[in-house]
């Protein structure tokens, strides 16, 4: 019997191989080693701009291929439309407030050591890991990856760079910001995202032998808009600020590609789990050219709470287990990848508070329930709650940073089932769904109160 049959089958596994840290090491083909896991995290990727998400002037083949062998999302969420604390929640399965990172890390603001990141949990259980690329979880050498259990750092540890000088793209453009963990590194006109895939496959072929983590955060197709020259002729046509950014999402799935065609002529593809996701909606801010990236149907992007700020594309494939070419319309988070991948792994959970539950079931069955009946999301001065397929958007921001006034219909309720675009507001005539919906907001804040107050007396 096969991997996957064996996953599908609860007469042999029982009930509990459903269960987050149950373990699945049982269910796979013995090879004497864990399951690799390749986590691909993209940089402001709009909600549908991956050709098999519906884009049609965009080349993606090698994310096509990935969803191919793989199972592709169509209702998968961020836990916040913000990078650094989308990336603390992936990296710990918690809610940002709970993983104590809810804006733009910088400075001494990032992700404490007192959070157990997926690296450490890993490295644990006899995991290589490495991170290449952008970090954006604390600038300080306390904050680094490598103290939350990353063996090997290469990249950037602030939120933007100019890809070939390698120096801040934001306020302060004389900060140069290249790393090799907490050693400062000169790489002057080499392009990085061509640096981030060097030292992944570098990575990879040393490592061929035991089980890794690598996690892959790159900075694409996020401004300064610098994609290949390959790609230029192949967008010609489009229309500004759009070519440029096209450019930069085909640069960023040739580097996946890349990467992944390692890990197939290593042999290892049948033992590598590969997760892509975006880290958040596209941005419409200045230094994008106001837009480029795509929401599609969805209202909103980067920066704000409606459905193109934390809608996002998003691909699972292990061969054997994963099916293969298959679409899961079930909600699912970020959050839920820790368990997940802990599961898949068969490495113990740890014995604290997390948020995400594993997506297995989800990833075994179409027909399987969603993750989370109910979830929350919070970015002052927004907010918002969906329970089913009602979600409640409280102080609902404009795309971008040009527009920071409320809307003028502060408190907006839809169905998404029924209006995915969220486009007409439902709560004159939906007033106690959106009060049942403020209370589940409200019960959850106290809940991370609780939970602060808790973790502030040591308990």
């Amino acid at each position: 019997m096969n991997r996957r049959a064996l996953l599908r089958d609860t007469s042999i596994l029982g009930s509990a191989a459903l269960l987050p840290g149950a373990g699945l090491g049982c269910a796979r083909e013995p090879k004497n080693r864990r399951l690799n896991v390749i986590l691909i995290f993209t940089d402001d990727q709009g909600s549908v701009d991956v050709n098999c998400y519906g884009a049609k002037d965009l080349y993606t083949p090698n994310l096509d291929a990935l969803a191919a062998r793989g199972t592709r999302f169509m209702q998968f969420y961020v836990a916040s439309p913000i990078c650094s604390a989308s990336r603390a929640a992936l990296l710990t399965g918690r809610y940002p407030q709970r993983a104590g990172v809810v804006s733009v890390a910088s400075g001494n603001h990032g992700l404490s050591p007192m959070q157990l990141a997926l690296a450490k949990l890993l490295r644990g259980a006899g995991y290589r890991t490495a991170v290449f690329g952008k970090w954006h979880l604390g600038d300080r050498p306390e904050l680094s990856p490598t103290v939350q259990g990353f063996g090997e750092f290469f990249g950037f540890r602030g939120g933007c760079i100019d890809n070939y000088s390698h120096f801040s793209h934001w306020s302060d453009p004389n900060r140069h910001d290249l790393w090799r963990g907490g050693t400062e590194v000169w790489e002057d006109g080499k392009f990085f995202p061509d640096l981030v895939v060097r030292e992944a496959i570098r990575f990879v072929e040393e490592n061929r032998e035991r089980p890794f983590f690598l996690y892959l955060p790159f900075n694409a197709p996020h401004y300064p808009y610098q994609g290949e020259e390959a790609y230029r002729a192949r967008y010609a046509s489009l229309t500004q600020p759009r070519r440029n950014y096209a450019e930069s999402v085909s640069t960023v799935d040739a580097d996946i590609g890349r990467v992944l065609a390692k890990v197939d002529q290593l042999g290892l593809r049948e033992n590598t789990l590969v997760i892509f996701a975006s880290d958040n909606g596209h941005s419409a801010e200045m230094p994008a050219s106001w837009g480029g990236g795509s929401a599609g149907p969805y209202r909103g992007g980067k920066f704000t709470l409606w459905e193109g700020g934390i809608r996002v594309p998003c691909i699972a494939s292990l061969p054997g287990v994963i099916p293969s070419g298959e679409v899961r319309y079930q909600f699912a988070v970020s959050v839920d990848w820790f368990p997940t991948i802990a599961q898949l792994c068969g490495v113990d959970l740890p014995d604290r508070l997390l948020d995400g539950r594993s997506l297995v079931p989800v990833l075994m069955s179409p027909s399987a329930p969603p993750s989370h009946q109910v979830f929350h999301w919070q970015a002052a001065p927004q907010w918002a709650v969906r329970e089913g397929d009602w979600k409640l958007v409280v102080n609902g921001l404009p795309c971008g940073r040009r527009d920071r006034v409320l809307p003028r219909d502060r408190v907006f309720v839809s169905n998404l089932a029924e209006d995915v675009t969220e486009r007409t507001n439902l709560a004159p005539q939906r007033w106690r769904k959106v009060s049942h919906l403020m209370g589940l907001h409200r019960a959850w804040q106290n809940e991370l109160w609780k939970f602060g107050e808790a973790q502030w007396k040591g308990g």
